[in-house]
């Protein structure tokens, strides 16, 4: 999902840097940008970048994703979220999108849980959906979403999803119906501890239809 347009890529929450230094292997004409709020983590990614990647264009930043400097660099710019909660991610979203109302920001995000929870919050922001994905890794499932503050012809977010439902093949089909079955089960379960009332969200993916997609879907 991350196209070769951009001039400045963000990997956020970066921890050892992994995600930016295949991008940087990848994207030759961005800088990418390491950011982590813990100290000893970027020294030690500053080290290795600078030891592995002298020819590329890189940054390190120690400091809060919410007060991300996007304003003092020039061009388009792709925030990435990965590893971190639905809520933090939303957090995080909000106040870059706050900061920054007038830049055209792409997102690219991947919570690892509270995934209702984000989508609301990124339609109340009114952010469009470019792409959005279901991955199955190591038992787990991921929802990685792309989504961008301006409007370019562009779907619109849904609560539940609604390009990751339109499976292209057998796997991912196949993925698509153990992911819908998991997450009704959890909320169900939820819902029977009667701790938090999650019916709106047991309705919402009890109407999601799972589809094939043949010809002229998002890969």
């Amino acid at each position: 999902m991350v196209e070769p347009h951009y001039t400045h890529i963000w990997d956020c929450c970066c921890d050892h840097g992994f995600l930016g230094a295949s991008l940087l292997s990848k994207q030759a004409g961005a800088k990418v940008h390491f950011v982590d709020i813990v100290p000893d983590l970027i020294d030690s990614l500053e080290n290795k970048l600078s030891r592995y990647f002298t020819d590329s264009a890189w940054e390190t930043h120690c400091l809060d994703v919410s007060q991300l400097p996007l304003q003092r660099y020039e061009g388009s710019h792709l925030v990435i979220i990965a590893g971190v909660g639905g809520d933090l991610t939303a957090q995080f979203v909000e106040a870059i999108c706050t900061q920054h109302p007038t830049l055209n920001i792409d997102f690219l995000l991947c919570p690892v849980h509270h995934h209702f929870s984000l989508r609301q919050k990124l339609i109340e922001l009114q952010l469009d959906l470019k792409q959005e994905a279901l991955i199955k890794e190591n038992h787990r499932f991921y929802e990685v979403i792309l989504v961008s503050s301006a409007s370019e012809n562009t779907e619109s977010i849904t609560p539940v999803g609604s390009q990751m439902w339109r499976p292209g093949s057998i796997k991912q089909l196949e993925t698509a119906k153990e992911y819908l079955n998991q997450t009704l089960n959890h909320y169900q379960r939820v819902q029977l501890g009667r701790k938090i009332d999650v019916q709106h969200i047991i309705d919402a993916y009890s109407e999601v239809k799972i589809s094939m997609c043949i010809s002229n879907c998002t890969d």
